[in-house]
């Protein structure tokens, strides 16, 4: 059963505090305790990976703590897959979720990247669309920048003069296939520049006033987060202005989102890596055939997919409130396939929440 993380009244104080207490550290031997494991083919995004079971994922190494103390998520990259088959890969759901008032912190080494491959870190309520989901790190194949979006039901926006420093796409209304994205504008967001520089730390701030994701590359993480603990408060107001940034003034967060899910996932190919238009350009020349699945995912599992791995220090999520753990029902996902998407992520058009949509 799914915890909610369910916060009580707020004063106008609390809402706009830039002080956050702790509620729970993800890291190291105890990561996998607080999640759930997919186990199951990705029936969401129409990926070809299996997500497997959190025993499945342990016995074949696709999940676990390393020596340095940090999580590893992957795509099995030593099978050799065999045309009509999938590969082994991990989605994670946690099983609090976390309301208005939150913070969630993720610091991270490495970001799967490379052809077909899909990483992504985001959120959804339980009744997924009519909940809201916010996407906080998502791009795909040989992409050098990280995507961030939200998708909601109709009536939430995103307005063209929003204060932050990513760039927003064509598509102002957030329950359109695209969602509402921003594209970041730093450097080292995303593929091999990402780990190069050391990874990063991304924060998103889920509050009554709006949804703000902020990135920094590891030379510029905020003093605040680099000397802060899992026990410490922590202080945003040094921040400054976030990369991307969802005001209330034009989207009610209490209308559009309920608390949230966090999740971790890798996919290959699907709906937006492995469409034509996104594949191509970078990635058509993989192999013979042209096709995602049939170059990429057939086949040996390495030197293709040894960068297809998350490398993870910590996740830690706060609060300006309250907050007492109280049993809410299993996140509902239908079982029908998604249908397709632009060019820009993947569709809410369909009954099921697609893995982006997320983008």
């Amino acid at each position: 059963m799914v915890r909610a993380l369910l916060f009580g009244a707020l004063a106008l104080l609390a809402s706009t505090s830039s002080a956050y207490d702790v509620i729970r550290e993800y890291s190291g031997n105890t990561f996998f305790d607080g999640w759930d494991f997919y186990g199951a083919p990705d029936n969401l995004t129409l990926g070809n990976v299996t997500w497997v079971s959190q025993t499945d994922a342990m016995s074949l190494g696709l999940a676990y703590v390393n020596t340095q103390g940090n999580v590893i998520l992957k795509v099995d990259n030593t099978t050799n897959v065999t045309y009509g088959q999938e590969r082994n890969s991990v989605r994670i759901t946690t099983q609090d979720a976390y309301d208005l008032g939150s913070l969630w912190l993720i610091d991270v080494h490495h970001i799967p990247y490379g052809c077909s491959v899909w990483p992504a870190f985001w959120s959804f309520g339980p009744q997924w669309p009519n909940d809201g989901e916010i996407d906080i790190i998502e791009a795909i194949n040989l992409m050098t920048y990280n995507q961030m979006a939200i998708h909601t039901t109709p009536g939430c926006t995103q307005s063209g003069l929003v204060n932050q420093l990513g760039t927003s796409g064509s598509t102002t209304d957030c329950s359109q296939p695209a969602g509402c994205t921003v594209m970041e504008t730093s450097p080292n967001s995303f593929e091999s520049g990402f780990a190069a520089a050391g990874g990063g730390v991304w924060a998103t701030k889920f509050d009554d006033t709006g949804i703000s994701i902020w990135f920094w590359s590891r030379p510029d993480v905020p003093q605040s987060i680099n000397q802060s603990t899992s026990t410490s408060s922590l202080d945003l107001s040094g921040w400054g202005t976030p990369h991307a940034n969802y005001t209330s003034t034009t989207c009610n967060m209490n209308e559009f989102f309920t608390p949230q899910n966090l999740v971790l996932d890798i996919t290959l190919c699907g709906n937006w890596a492995g469409l034509s238009w996104d594949y191509d350009p970078t990635c058509g020349s993989s192999g013979p055939t042209g096709l995602c699945y049939n170059d990429c995912v057939v086949g040996p599992g390495s030197p293709r997919y040894d960068t297809a791995y998350w490398d993870i220090s910590y996740i830690r999520t706060y609060t300006t409130r309250s907050s007492s753990p109280s049993p809410t029902e299993t996140p509902s996902f239908s079982s029908s396939t998604a249908t397709g998407t632009g060019s820009t992520g993947t569709s809410m058009v369909s009954t099921t929440p697609t893995q982006s949509d997320i983008s």
